[in-house]
């Protein structure tokens, strides 16, 4: 299985390796997300119509544009999920011409129902971060046992491809981790060969994950992107949750919206589809 929270990598795939789209998990990206919890279980609890909410998405990332405008990113196929993305560049922008630095804010608090975060969450910005959040949960899962060692640092870093195994219970599960499409498309050549040997693979189409990403500040050089990496991992050590699983806002919204992982409400906004854009030859 492979990662499906990087638009720029679900693009790429759909155009040039169609064939393999199966092998995509149907988990939407973080920011679908959100933005159809924002629509739905949000708007009930405040009683307010999904017509009458909108959702806007800061991130690193100029292909989340064209994911938010996916005609399945809709909440019942008419009111988009999320309505506008600003890039972290665009934002900075907005700022400077407010004149406002975000340096001399005062910090606080996230506002309910989905200010609570974990670690886990935070490391998704980097390369590598997606799969050991899911590797925190999938073993505590798997082995009924809690993780007492939460750092996967073989899957962390900027190097091409990294791989690793993984020990659930004497089960040994290979995973991989590729950042940029050029690596990315050697894990897709092996797949196609039938060479392939991991169970789960983590794709990430800009260089270091999204602290590298297309919307980012200009000159992010790999110094400054190892800075925010690390800036990242310290911010995931310095959270009181750490496990995705642990989070008090994503168990209430399955014990009082979702109901259960994999149910009826669950796959309906929380998994997606993709489409063969593959250009005829």
């Amino acid at each position: 299985m492979m990662t499906s929270c990087s638009p720029g990598w679900i693009n790429y795939i759909e155009q040039y390796y169609p064939e393999l789209l199966d092998h995509v998990s149907t988990c939407k990206s973080p920011q679908q997300m959100f933005g159809a919890m924002a629509k739905t279980y949000y708007a009930e609890k405040i009683n307010v119509s999904p017509e009458d909410i909108v959702v806007v998405s800061i991130m690193p990332c100029t292909a989340k544009k064209f994911e938010c405008k996916r005609p399945e990113m809709s909440v019942d196929g008419k009111n988009p999920e999320v309505d506008v993305v600003l890039t972290t560049r665009e934002l900075a922008k907005m700022f400077k011409q407010a004149g406002l630095d975000i340096r001399t804010l005062p910090e606080e608090e996230y506002d309910a129902p989905f200010g609570i975060t974990t670690g886990a969450a935070v490391i998704f910005g980097a390369t590598g971060g997606v799969m050991e959040a899911a590797l925190r949960t999938v073993y505590e899962v798997v082995t009924g046992k809690t993780l007492e060692k939460l750092d996967f640092t073989d899957v962390r870093g900027l190097e091409g491809i990294k791989e690793s195994v993984v020990d659930l219970n004497g089960t040994k599960v290979k995973v991989a981790v590729a950042h940029s499409l050029v690596n990315a498309k050697k894990l897709l050549e092996l797949i196609k060969s039938g060479k392939c040997d991991y169970t789960f693979i983590e794709v990430m189409c800009c260089p270091g994950g999204c602290i590298g990403g297309g919307g980012q500040p200009y000159g992010g050089t790999n110094e400054i992107k190892l800075k925010r990496i690390d800036a990242t991992y310290q911010a995931d050590r310095d959270l009181p949750l750490r496990k995705s699983h642990e989070s008090p806002a994503v168990k209430a919204i399955y014990d009082e919206y979702l109901k259960q992982p994999l149910g009826e409400k669950s796959h309906k906004y929380l998994h997606t589809h993709y489409t063969n854009r593959k250009k005829a030859d």
